[in-house]
């Protein structure tokens, strides 16, 4: 009995692992690249060349560095901060406001968040405040169920999210516990 190759469960298609690897050392070669302030300019061929891979490979799946830097941001604030459940939003959002300082105030992070917003254009934008909208939505949801009437979404990000990175990202002023804890302060009324 003879056996096509069309058969065959891996005729046409290229190893399982292949596409994860190389989007792995994508990744890594831009997020060096980027804390790296001596560094070449991001390009997609320095970014190729870094992570070992061909610069077709990289134009085919990202197609510019705005997109490729939105995929790194957005894999990199995906899940990196886990949302609190305190029993009290002011606990809530505090811990939360303190994770956030204390990620934006990473080199590395902010290197990635600035690289982002500067050649991701809204891509880049949306990138970089998509996560952080949902947990903010499921801290207030969570303030909700308790029977608590929380501001809106747009509110805690206009008092909590845009003080924190417009500081982080614009100034070189501290993110310090006192502060993140104030921008809360103001956010509930006292």
């Amino acid at each position: 009995m003879s056996t096509s190759a069309s058969s065959s469960p891996q005729a046409g298609s290229r190893p399982g692992g292949r596409s994860a690897r190389v989007r792995a050392a994508v990744h890594r070669a831009v997020q060096e690249l980027v804390a790296d302030e001596t560094s070449e300019p991001l390009t997609i061929p320095v970014v190729a060349a870094r992570a070992g891979v061909h610069a077709t490979t990289v134009y085919r799946r990202w197609g510019t560095v705005g997109e490729l830097l939105a995929d790194v941001a957005t894999s990199r604030f995906s899940g990196d901060i886990v949302v609190p459940d305190t029993g009290s939003l002011r606990g809530d959002l505090e811990r939360y406001a303190s994770s956030l300082a204390k990620d934006l105030g990473d080199p590395d992070t902010l290197a990635l968040v600035r690289a982002t917003l500067g050649s991701g254009g809204e891509q880049g934008a949306a990138a970089c405040r998509g996560e952080r909208r949902q947990q903010i939505e499921a801290i207030l949801e969570r303030e909700r169920c308790r029977g608590g009437e929380p501001p809106t979404p747009e509110q805690t990000t206009d008092a909590l999210i845009a003080p924190l990175y417009y500081r982080a990202v614009f100034t070189d002023e501290p993110l310090s516990p006192e502060w993140t804890r104030g921008l809360v302060s103001h956010l509930l009324g006292d």
